[in-house]
């Protein structure tokens, strides 16, 4: 008789969590409080390390290699000696040219002095006129084979040149295959040399951001580099985007010029990148999992001072991490994080005391340990629901 006394007190009692027996019991949630803050709207895709020159140096004139004076991997700057090819037979042309420019010239000076003669004696009346355009006319004739072998010694001076490689750009140059005595040809590739400092990061981004990319390519903006091995990433500016959209992919290439001092970039090395195009100001934030994906569109529940949870719908504007940017709601108001598939709208919730950083009316910082759909809060702790006894 007293178990069924002691029963019937208990089905008379008010539910855990102040709900009335009868109506259900509330439902365990956990809960974070909307916070109002700028959102910095940040891409990030996979990107390349391009060089910004790259040249592949080649001979101009078959020759044989008389000396190479660089060691493959080495540092060079701008105009260094690399290889120097045989030029003797180009020494001898050279040579050859100047003395026929020489031989001209000599033979010009002549006939200027008989042309400057013969108008005197045509003053005097000594020689016909036409004596003196005879020699006039040897004189241009000769000015003319002086202004060819000038064009000759210049032709020589090219082809003697060509006997001396040099770096086009200040870079580092690759695997070097060439030693004294080969024969090369113009077809044959010496070395490459490619420039490490400054360098680029090459990364596609969406169509979507285009507008977002191009404007920040105009303030230069800032695009982060994150390398495998180092703790901090590394910092360039925005350079380049591409004039076509690629429309199998929908995505735009873009390009980031980065300071390379220490060569923490290499090409053809895989990075990720990062770069802000644009800043939501003053925009409402939740944690991701309050999100419910529904039929009729993004919703989360909001509980009211009284516990009494209602379902919102609001649009998601933006992802970053464990945060979203939506609107719909206010900051300050609390949302449900964990626990939302058991609340039903208008019914009652009972806070997990348990949770980190739920107690109510305190600030939460956005963040939770307990991901959506886990069985287990933080510190280890299952979350059981409530027992109903049996009256």
């Amino acid at each position: 008789m007293s178990a069924d006394k002691s029963a019937a007190k208990n089905a008379k009692a008010p539910a855990a969590g102040g709900a009335p027996a009868g109506g259900g019991a509330a439902a365990l949630v956990t809960l974070a409080t909307a916070k109002k803050q700028d959102v910095p709207v940040t891409v990030q895709v996979n990107g390349s390390v391009v060089s910004l020159n790259s040249v592949d140096l080649r001979p101009q004139v078959t020759n044989t290699v008389s000396a190479v004076h660089v060691k493959e991997g080495q540092f060079v700057k701008a105009g260094q000696l690399l290889f120097s090819l045989d030029d003797r037979n180009d020494q001898a042309n050279l040579a050859r040219a100047k003395a026929q420019q020489k031989k001209d010239e000599a033979t010009l000076a002549d006939l200027e002095r008989q042309y400057k003669r013969s108008q005197e004696l045509v003053a005097q009346n000594f020689i016909a006129k036409s004596a003196a355009d005879a020699t006039l006319s040897q004189l241009e004739a000769q000015r003319a084979a002086v202004a060819a072998d000038r064009a000759a010694v210049q032709s020589a001076q090219v082809a003697l040149g060509y006997a001396t490689l040099r770096a086009p750009i200040a870079g580092r140059i690759g695997a070097v295959n060439i030693y004294p005595g080969t024969l090369v040809q113009p077809t044959l590739s010496l070395v490459t040399v490619t420039q490490l400092d400054p360098i680029a990061v090459s990364f596609p981004v969406p169509e979507g951001n285009l507008q977002d990319l191009l404007e920040a390519a105009r303030s230069r903006s800032k695009v982060e580099a994150v390398v495998t091995g180092r703790r901090e990433p590394l910092t360039g500016t925005l350079d380049f985007v591409d004039n076509t959209v690629d429309p199998q992919i929908g995505t735009v290439r873009a390009k980031a010029v980065f300071a390379n001092a220490d060569q923490s970039l290499w090409p053809g090395q895989f990075v990720g990148t990062r770069i802000t195009v644009r800043t939501l100001n003053g925009v409402t934030v939740v944690p991701a999992a309050a999100l419910m994906m529904l039929s009729d569109g993004a919703s989360l529940y909001v509980v009211d001072q009284a516990k009494t949870a209602t379902r919102r719908k609001v649009k998601a504007l933006h992802t970053f991490g464990t945060q979203v940017a939506v609107s719909g709601i206010e900051p300050g108001e609390q949302v449900v994080i964990e626990g939302s598939q058991n609340v039903r709208p208008g019914g009652k919730v009972r806070v997990d005391a348990k949770a980190p950083g739920t107690v109510p009316g305190a600030p939460v910082n956005g963040t939770t340990g307990v991901t959506p759909g886990s069985a287990a809060s933080t510190d280890g702790t299952d979350i059981k629901p409530p027992r109903q006894e049996r009256a």
